[in-house]
């Protein structure tokens, strides 16, 4: 596997990023020179996460299965900015590809909400067979190519989203009442946690520790890869099993980067990220075992809750969201996977 190189970015060098963007090294193949592009992909995960290893392994074949023509470079744990930052880095081609939480796309077009809707998957295999199902999201995912210089190249599974609270368990909506609660920029999110009782505030993930433990926040939502590894559990240690989103985590990419790619090396690319996909979601259940491990050696408690009640909670969300053809469209055959 290659191995994840640690350049130690700090903020305010991003605007140098750009002269990392498609670097190009000689490589050698036999008797011939080959010049391999290298991709940078911003990451706001540690390197053992399972898309982290997702994408190198994916990188390992991109190189052999473009015979050395391209291959990708991981910046794990923000080391190129919030994945809000890196969508904009993105779009200007100072960084390739980064992986981003879906919610983040509704800012480039608000079709992308009906991917983030409460209780919308019946599971992990569920969610990822529509996800990268071309005649379901293929239209979606290449609306902001021209417009925004932005392409999705599929969705990585991220997780089971609970909430996790300071004071105490969360068993139904009435227990949310009034507390601050982390979620992900955009409208869909805040107004999914004012329905199931709390106050949906938005913050990049980096932040979310010091503003728990500072009182700003009283707890987050989130899976349990990100409770234990970013030690939320230390502080927010109440998790309660709202079970209440699977959000996509989108691979996207520079649309003229991945235009530069020959017919016959994109469809490579296409086909190993598919085979990626099933070898993460298989990781991510095995990480979510050991991370509840961990969470409860270090104090954290876990609950089951009323889901009924937060279902019945957050319908409205639904019909306000499900609103034009394009997202009747792809809802309905969402509902039709089941």
């Amino acid at each position: 596997m290659k191995i994840t190189k640690v350049l130690g970015f700090s903020m305010t060098a991003l605007l140098s990023v750009s002269l990392l963007a498609g670097c190009t090294a000689a490589a050698s193949d036999g008797d011939a020179a080959v010049n391999t592009t290298v991709l940078k992909v911003a990451f706001n995960q540690n390197a053992s996460h399972p898309q982290a290893v997702a994408i190198l392994e994916l990188s390992d074949k991109l190189k052999e299965g473009t015979n050395g023509a391209y291959e990708l470079e991981l910046f794990p744990d923000e080391q190129l900015g919030s994945q809000a930052e890196t969508i904009e880095l993105v779009q200007t081609g100072a960084v390739d590809l980064a992986v981003v939480a879906g919610p983040l796309m509704e800012a480039f077009n608000a079709d992308f909400a009906v991917l983030n809707l409460p209780y919308l998957y019946d599971s992990a295999e569920h969610q990822m067979s529509v996800l990268n199902e071309p005649d379901v999201t293929g239209d979606l995912y290449s609306s902001l190519a021209e417009s925004e210089s932005l392409s999705v190249i599929g969705a990585y599974h991220g997780g089971i989203r609970n909430v996790y609270t300071v004071d105490g368990p969360v068993e139904t909506p009435a227990d949310l009442a009034g507390q601050k609660i982390r979620v992900i920029a955009s409208d869909t999110n805040v107004s999914m946690m004012e329905l199931m009782g709390g106050v949906g505030t938005p913050l990049a993930q980096g932040e979310v520790y010091t503003a728990i433990q500072s009182g700003v926040l009283d707890g987050g939502e989130n899976n349990e890869l990100i409770f234990a590894d970013l030690a939320h559990s230390e502080i927010a240690p109440f998790y309660s099993y709202t079970k209440h989103l699977m959000i996509p985590d989108y691979l996207i990419a520079n649309s003229e980067v991945l235009a530069a790619f020959s017919d016959a090396d994109r469809a490579t690319l296409d086909s190993l990220f598919a085979g990626s996909v099933v070898s993460e979601l298989a990781a991510f259940d095995e990480k979510v075992v050991a991370a509840k491990s961990k969470a409860e050696a270090a104090g954290a408690k876990f609950n089951e809750v009323d889901i009924e009640a937060f279902r019945d909670a957050v319908a409205p969300l639904l019909e306000e969201k499900i609103n034009n053809d394009v997202t009747q469209a792809i809802f309905d055959k969402v509902e039709a996977a089941r």
